[in-house]
């Protein structure tokens, strides 16, 4: 008689215990509650951000190249500029350092100075959210953040506008994109783009900005060979401008004037950080 309730007692427990593993699998992959506001809300975080990157310059260190055989550099396209804003509030790209391109099996075009300003530090504003399908994927730790991973895509393409097609993360707290990895659509003409990798620092300890972008990707073009290059792009140096504040919009495209004009002799500053490791995500300490 013992042995057999010592026999049920064992079978009730491994069911218990099966259940709640169950339950805890469940949990781990269930979505968070009421996705919809989460979405809602860091949309709205985005909005802010982006507002407030509008009125801080920065330096902007932009570097391609192409690899051939053995890994051997082909051809550089590198762009070193400050992002400022006038006394107007105007923001305009002061051009510091820009020696004639390189480049042979590839070429620089308007698009890719678009997503450059725009795709590339991706922000998801209020404003944005009906132009993408955003779908929710899970949770992930990235370093030291928790965050909420989506998939997003356009609806639709309206010419003219670059989008982003690929995967964001959002930190769970500030409810801010801190990392975002994919490519720029629609390709144009014969035009291809480069998947990459985007990640944000947190700035003055509210807002998180775009600080390092990566890509190292093969474009196979239909008329032509394949070409292999590697990109990066630094955004370093953000203060905030203490002139007349205005809303404007991302970073625009030096003039031909200014091109033109650029010292295209004088190295940067400082030399480009040719390291390509991500930047750690991190909250910043406390204050006390």
């Amino acid at each position: 008689m013992r042995t057999k309730i010592f026999c049920l007692t064992l079978i009730t427990i491994a069911v218990c215990s099966s259940g709640l593993a169950y339950q805890t699998r469940s949990s781990q992959n269930a979505p968070p509650p009421a996705i919809e506001e989460v979405i809602r809300r860091f949309a709205a975080a985005e909005t802010e951000n982006r507002t407030a990157r509008n009125n801080y310059t920065f330096a902007q260190d932009f570097d391609l190249i192409t690899i051939g055989e053995a890994g051997s550099v082909t051809g550089r396209f590198h762009r070193v500029s400050d992002i400022v804003l006038d006394d107007r509030g105007n923001r305009i790209e002061k051009i510091t350092f820009f020696p004639q391109s390189t480049l042979v099996a590839l070429q620089i075009t308007n698009e890719d100075m678009q997503d450059l300003a725009g795709v590339q530090p991706f922000a998801l504003s209020t404003e944005d959210l009906p132009k993408y399908q955003i779908d929710y994927t899970g949770r992930e730790k990235l370093d030291e953040l928790n965050t909420y991973v989506f998939d997003v895509r356009p609806k639709s393409i309206r010419k003219g506008e670059r989008y982003l097609q690929g995967r964001i993360w959002v930190d769970d707290q500030d409810l801010q994109i801190v990392k975002v990895k994919g490519q720029a659509v629609p390709e144009v003409g014969e035009q291809k783009f480069p998947h990459f990798e985007s990640y944000r620092e947190n700035i003055d300890g509210r807002y998180w900005f775009p600080t390092y972008v990566y890509a190292d990707d093969v474009l196979d073009f239909r008329k032509g060979p394949s070409v292999h290059l590697r990109m990066t792009v630094r955004f370093t140096n953000y203060k905030k401008f203490t002139g007349r504040i205005r809303v404007g919009d991302e970073g625009e495209a030096a003039s031909e004037d200014e091109v033109k004009g650029a010292d295209k002799n004088k190295p940067p500053v400082k030399p480009p950080d040719q390291d390509p490791s991500k930047p750690e995500l991190k909250r910043p300490p406390k204050k006390p």
